[in-house]
Order: C-alpha cells, then sequence, then structure tokens
C-alpha cells in the first residue's frame, strides 16, 4: 500500500468520523430541544479529536479488505472489532457512553453504535460493489 493510499484513508476516516459525530449531536439535539442542549468548548474539541481517531480506525482497519486470502465474515468481524473497540475506548474515555447511568443506557449506546456501523459498512460496500461492476462493464466494452 502507497503512503498515499494511508493518506487518503486517514482523510475519508476523519471525514466521516466527524460526519457521524455531528450528525448524533444534531439527532440529539433535536430530539432533547436545540434550546436546551449546551455544548462547551471542551466538549466540541474533544468530539472533533475523538471522531477523528474513531474515524481513523474504522478505516485504517478497513485495510483487512486488500487481502483476497481472508474470508469477507472474517475481514468484517476484524474491521468492526478494532473500530468499535476504539469507538468504546473513546467514548468511555471522554464519556459519551454513560455508564455511571446502569447497564440500559450503555445497551441503547452500543446498539445505537453497532446501527451507525452497519449502515455506513453496507453504504461503502454498495458503493464499491457499484464501482467495481462499472469498471468490469468498461472492461469488456
Amino acid at each position: 500500500m502507497k503512503f498515499v493510499d494511508i493518506i487518503e484513508k486517514l482523510a475519508l476516516g476523519a471525514f466521516v468520523g466527524c460526519f457521524i459525530v455531528l450528525l448524533v449531536a444534531v439527532l440529539i439535539s433535536y430530539n432533547v430541544g436545540p434550546s436546551v442542549i449546551r455544548f462547551s468548548g471542551t466538549d466540541i474539541i474533544n468530539a472533533f479529536f475523538g471522531s477523528i481517531v474513531a474515524g481513523w480506525a474504522f478505516s485504517l482497519s478497513g485495510m483487512i479488505y486488500d487481502r483476497d486470502d481472508i474470508a469477507l465474515p472474517l475481514q468484517v468481524i476484524f474491521q468492526m472489532g478494532i473500530g468499535m473497540g476504539v469507538l468504546f475506548i473513546i467514548a468511555i474515555y471522554l464519556k459519551w457512553m454513560p455508564i455511571d447511568l446502569g447497564w440500559e443506557p450503555v445497551i441503547v449506546w452500543v446498539l445505537i453504535a453497532l446501527v451507525f456501523g452497519v449502515v455506513f459498512w453496507f453504504g461503502f460496500y454498495i458503493y464499491y460493489y457499484l464501482m467495481a461492476r462499472d469498471l468490469n462493464s468498461k472492461i469488456k466494452n
């Protein structure tokens, strides 16, 4: 893998990570009420850097898909395991995950994180599938 490819993966991971965290913040604000929510400067800085690191974990672990000798289900488990593991560590460290409120909010948080992970994984899968299909059709013609 070339250095440029790694930089590209880091940039995409940072972008997607920031997008997801901002989307979650907006959804929470709309749910609770935008006038009730207050984010401090520290919250914004933590969200920015935390989302970038989590995005990097998902995107860099996605390099496993370049390996043809590993079955797709194992590749998915590897990528999601590393990505979710790093996300959970960041979430606990930055207090995004409400571990002090008991198990129920933590389970809800984990389920929401898994849903976002699955939705974005399928989105990228479909995107690359369609791109490969188009390239294959151009090669045949």
